[in-house]
């Protein structure tokens, strides 16, 4: 049985690796848009969506980390690696 504090920091790296994959999605930079404000990198995006994006990587990162943890857990899986 894995302990809680355990669970949660696999949990936790696992959130942030599915935040990296969650960013570019759906972003409209400046350049794309036509619409600059002044004094920042024409790049960077026009609106971000945080709250989005937190809400996205939150309902990948728990099917993920379900996986990973039946992974880590099958007798069938620590049979075959070892």
């Amino acid at each position: 049985m894995i302990q809680p504090a355990t669970f949660f920091a696999i949990y936790f790296v696992v959130w942030w690796m599915c935040l990296f994959v969650v960013l570019p999605f759906g972003v409209k930079n400046q350049i794309d848009t036509g619409e600059y404000v002044q004094g920042t990198e024409r790049g960077a995006p026009l609106h971000p969506m945080w709250w989005r994006r937190v809400l996205w990587t939150t309902l990948l990162s728990i099917p993920v980390t379900a996986l990973l943890m039946w992974g880590l857990s099958s007798p069938l899986l620590q049979e075959y690696w070892s």
